[in-house]
């Protein structure tokens, strides 16, 4: 059975459909920890709830150094024996060490049709301010590999949304939200049966 780590920086919707799917047998994997970039965010909440270890990787307690917070992250994951890591919502840029430790074995889900609307400093409500700016008429989620670069990964799988002519950033988030709590099981699922 694979052994996942989710990391997160907020209330943790995306890792809970990860860990619903791989509680109700959908993946055959379990979530063996939980790394998050902030303290006090509802996912710690909703892993302990599920009797899942987790653990705080703030800048701000590693001098702002983002190699010596993820090579605390790394020194943690040691313990756990991680087959794949799994970015849901996760807010800090994953250093190239890190990268390399998991590479071919670390997903990221993007709000948005990567290529479009992604990169440095586009996440969160940014993106779909900036879908909606654009006039585009579809938008969607992406699940990706990562590498070096911010969303540049290959991608393993998207869907698209389509943009009503009435939609706010927050009612565009709302439906590719919806979407993503399908598309990030099945792309897991897809790594896990791929012998990732």
């Amino acid at each position: 059975m694979k052994r996942i780590a989710v990391f997160v920086s907020g209330g943790g919707t995306d890792m809970q459909s990860v860990i619903d799917a791989t509680e109700s047998g959908y993946i055959d994997a379990r979530v063996a920890c939980v790394v998050s970039s902030k303290p006090g965010v509802y996912a710690l909440e909703r892993a302990a709830k599920h009797g899942i270890p987790s653990a705080v990787f703030s800048l701000a307690d590693h001098g702002r150094d983002p190699e010596a917070r993820d090579a605390a992250i790394s020194a943690w994951l040691d313990g756990f024996d991680i087959d794949l890591v799994v970015l849901a919502g996760y807010l800090g840029i994953v250093t190239p060490a890190l990268v390399k430790k998991f590479a071919g074995r670390m997903i990221n889900i993007h709000p948005s049709l990567i290529p479009a609307h992604c990169g440095k400093g586009m996440y969160g409500l940014k993106v779909h301010e900036s879908v909606i700016a654009s006039g585009d008429k579809v938008s969607g989620a992406t699940v990706h590999y990562v590498d070096e670069g911010t969303d540049t990964g290959e991608i393993i799988v998207q869907h698209r949304v389509r943009v009503e002519r009435d939609d706010t950033p927050q009612t565009l988030q709302a439906r590719v939200l919806e979407v993503e709590h399908r598309l990030l099981p099945y792309a897991v699922k897809y790594i896990c049966e791929q012998g990732a």
